[in-house]
């Protein structure tokens, strides 16, 4: 790797703002992470992806094992359970976003202490050529069996050969229907709302792609435009028409904000709406939407870090998470679809709650789009910072 000490990070001057010391489940989905990360990558040239020489063979499980993972992920009972039967001292840190992460594996070259790492899908490709992620003995997972084969051999890594899919979500919205009493089905119904009655009351995710995503969804444009003319009315609609609305942007609503009822009308991930909406004194005031037209699909991986000191007790703790009642325990803590095979049936069998904002049908599935990272980052990231400007944040 490049011994450039001046790594170019394209995060928005507002990045380090709105960084939380207490993070909550799914919370945080890369600030300006598609732009730093890829600007970071470029910065670190390896001759690609390793078989590392710390790849696990099947022997005695080390005593310790360290996560770097997005805050609050996993189920601490869990957790403890895994270290009661197999050994190891489970230590997790948490990244806010795929910048941070990426950031910080390619400053320790291989020596970050980290064994298990959670990227988001669109950024393992570029992990892997500039050798941040070593490769799964696949045979220590057997588990994988238990998977759904329609999360694995995903486009970014078509042999599971560096990744396994954690959880899986979408983009949509929720409002209020004590404030709001119209129904809201769309992102253009989502707009107009924001424009009007729920003007001053209206939050949006703290998050680049899918601020933009607002404005081309409703307008039948391919989310993963490159074309300056799009980015160009992208800028134009949410930094006059949308930002003198926007009150709050905030990417986790599900902590504070639908609970305690701050605003009228929110853009949210799925699984933080239904932790939001469960946590409500008064739930049945909250209606959530699946974001349409078209809207986002992102899948979390579990991963292991190249160097990783511990990587016996990564393939075995990755491998106890993928049982089907691990699965089932990880989707109700964290909100969110695990990919576990006919976990939909069990779940439902369980009597779990809110299950429609965890499961989606194939129509439902066919309107969400996965994040390409592209040249048009630095502009993506450039019209959120406009647009969080214009609203005064």
């Amino acid at each position: 790797m490049s011994h450039d000490n001046s790594i170019r990070i394209l995060a928005s001057t507002s990045a380090t703002k709105i960084m939380k010391s207490e993070l909550n489940r799914r919370r945080f989905l890369a600030l300006s992470g598609a732009a730093a990360s890829a600007a970071a990558l470029a910065a670190c040239s390896t001759d690609g992806g390793t078989d590392s020489a710390t790849q696990a063979t099947g022997g005695d499980l080390e005593s310790s094992l360290s996560v770097y993972s997005w805050g609050d992920y996993d189920d601490p009972d869990l957790v403890s359970e895994f270290s009661d039967e197999l050994g190891p001292t489970v230590t997790f840190d948490a990244f806010n976003s795929n910048e941070e992460l990426i950031s910080k594996l390619v400053a320790a070259r291989g020596t970050s202490g980290y064994d298990i790492v959670v990227p988001t899908g669109p950024f393992i490709p570029q992990m892997i050529e500039n050798g941040l992620l070593s490769k799964l003995n696949l045979d220590l997972i057997p588990n994988i069996a238990d998977m759904d084969p329609a999360f694995l051999a995903r486009d970014w890594d078509p042999k599971n050969e560096y990744s396994i899919c954690k959880a899986w979500g979408t983009t949509g919205f929720v409002y209020d229907k004590t404030k709001i009493t119209r129904e809201l089905t769309d992102w253009a119904d989502f707009i107009d709302a924001a424009q009007n009655e729920a003007s001053g009351k209206t939050s949006v995710l703290d998050d680049p792609a899918p601020l933009l995503g607002i404005y081309y969804w409703a307008n039948g444009i391919d989310w993963n435009t490159t074309d300056e003319a799009d980015l160009a009315a992208a800028e134009e609609f949410l930094t006059t028409q949308l930002a003198p609305h926007i009150s709050a942007f905030d990417s986790y609503p599900g902590g504070a904000a639908i609970p305690q009822a701050q605003h009228m009308l929110m853009q949210s991930w799925n699984g933080d709406a239904r932790i939001g909406i469960m946590e409500s004194e008064d739930p049945d005031r909250w209606q959530w939407v699946l974001g349409s037209p078209d809207t986002e699909l992102w899948m979390d991986n579990w991963a292991i870090a190249e160097g990783a000191p511990n990587p016996e007790a990564a393939h075995a703790f990755i491998n106890y998470v993928l049982t089907p009642e691990a699965s089932l325990r990880e989707l109700d803590y964290i909100g969110y679809h695990t990919g576990g095979a006919d976990i939909e049936e069990t779940a439902r069998a369980e009597g779990l709650e809110m299950l429609d904002l965890v499961f989606f049908d194939s129509d439902q599935v066919d309107t969400m789009h996965t994040q390409t990272i592209g040249d048009a980052q630095q502009r993506i990231v450039e019209i959120w910072d406009k647009t969080k400007a214009s609203a005064g944040a």
